[in-house]
């Protein structure tokens, strides 16, 4: 558990490569069976947080490729990745991609209209990663989403 701690706290280290290193090591515990779902989200929630205040692309990208990790083992509610739609319109188009997944991936209809401005997106690759995110989502049959409460 003190890895976790410890890497939780380099994510504000003001060293950029202490964050990259520190993001890409919970993506490693992410990926994993060790956590239960209440530290995951923790976790997830500081990846997030670090996303959205980060200048950084390189850390930018490891936090969101260790968020990926998470929903691979864990249902996450829309509210613990919407404040990347805040950061959305700041992102490299290959890391746009990842948020517009995580989006879709929460299965909550409430994310479509966070995901609408890139459906039309000049990045192709964006684009069509906004469209399979709303059809994710509106494929999910009700009974089978999260209560984002």
């Amino acid at each position: 558990m003190s890895d976790i701690f410890a890497a939780l706290e380099a994510l504000t280290d003001r060293d950029p490569d202490r964050r990259d290193l520190a993001a890409a090591s919970l993506g490693d515990l992410l990926r994993g069976t060790a956590l239960d779902a209440d530290t995951a989200r923790l976790v997830v929630g500081r990846l997030v947080s670090l996303t959205v205040n980060e200048p950084i692309t390189r850390v930018r990208e490891s936090a969101l490729n260790a968020v990926s990790e998470s929903f691979n083992r864990h249902r996450l509610p829309l509210d613990l990745v919407k404040p990347l739609a805040a950061a959305m319109p700041t992102m490299e188009p290959e890391i746009l991609g990842h948020a517009i997944y995580f989006l879709g991936a929460t299965h909550a209809p409430t994310a479509l209209p966070l995901m609408e401005p890139f459906l039309n997106h000049p990045d192709q690759e964006v684009s069509e990663g906004a469209r399979l995110a709303a059809a994710e989502i509106t494929a999910t049959n009700p009974e089978d989403t999260i209560r984002n409460s």
